[in-house]
């Protein structure tokens, strides 16, 4: 999960937070939640509720579910 600059759509929830504004789409929020971003020295840091360990493991190998 990544964060990237976007404007807001209908199908976007909007949220203001320490003055930073946050769009996210509605459907991937209801999978998503809770997100969190974290403000660090190098960048931001998004973590959510989805689990992206469970899922391929061998890119570095060029593994059948990269692409």
């Amino acid at each position: 999960m990544a964060m990237a600059l976007d404007e807001s759509k209908t199908t976007d929830d909007v949220f203001n937070i320490d003055g930073f504004t946050y769009v996210v789409d509605k459907e991937f929020m209801a999978k998503a939640s809770p997100i969190k971003v974290d403000f660090l020295s190098t960048g931001f840091k998004v973590d959510c509720a989805i689990d992206f360990t469970s899922g391929c493991s061998s890119c570095g190998t060029k593994g059948s579910c990269c692409s």
